[in-house]
């Protein structure tokens, strides 16, 4: 990950915290060639020490590849959104706003029962919030069978890990409020917004 020094985030609470807030990441690993998924990884333990899990469709192009001690790439995206030079008080060059969490990570694969384990959190965390939650259980048991033998779950120990957060570090107070005021006023931008406000603690 490219890390300038004023944008690098390195402590543990906010990546950790972040892989949870944005759980729906890039899997990459080598294969025949690069190849990249895009699948919900969740977390188990604490920011010192934790480990990530997921699976993946046994029809994915990436399956076969999918062996104990693979190296992979997790991909955490945040909010992200251009900025337009003329928001600012004096003329300057625009820029992309970002924030991204990278995790290097070795590939366990897990057994029937750690894959059955994985996928009634995985459901629980986002049927948690809804009217009328459907759980793990809840699904016909036939279903849950026949799903089983088509996925493939595993492990992501952590190897490496890197945060970045570029939020528009070193400017004044005045443009920071023009950013943030113009990009509240664009859809989908009210989440970059308020990163901002909160990197620079803006009330």
């Amino acid at each position: 990950m490219y890390q300038p020094k004023k944008y690098k985030k390195d402590d543990p609470k906010f990546l950790f915290e972040f892989i949870k807030h944005h759980p729906f990441a890039t899997f990459i690993l080598t294969g025949d060639r690069i190849l990249a998924t895009h699948i919900p990884v969740l977390t188990k333990g604490t920011a010192k020490d934790f480990i990530l899990f997921s699976h993946i469709a046994n029809h994915n192009e990436q399956f076969k590849f999918l062996k104990d001690g693979v190296e992979a790439l997790l991909i955490f995206q945040g909010a992200h959104g251009y900025v337009s030079s003329s928001w600012y008080k004096e003329k300057d060059i625009s820029t992309w706003d970002y924030s991204a969490v990278h995790v290097n990570v070795k590939l366990k694969l897990q057994s029937r029962e750690e894959l059955e384990d994985s996928l009634k959190e995985l459901v629980a965390t986002f049927e948690k919030p809804q009217k009328n939650p459907l759980y793990y259980k809840d699904i016909p048991k036939k279903m849950r069978e026949d799903h089983l033998p088509l996925i493939t779950g595993f492990w992501c120990e952590v190897e490496k890990i890197q945060g970045i957060a570029k939020l528009h570090q070193g400017y004044d107070k005045e443009d920071i409020k023009s950013v943030t005021s113009h990009l509240e006023k664009q859809q989908n931008n009210s989440a970059l917004s308020e990163n901002i406000k909160q990197e620079h603690k803006c009330k």
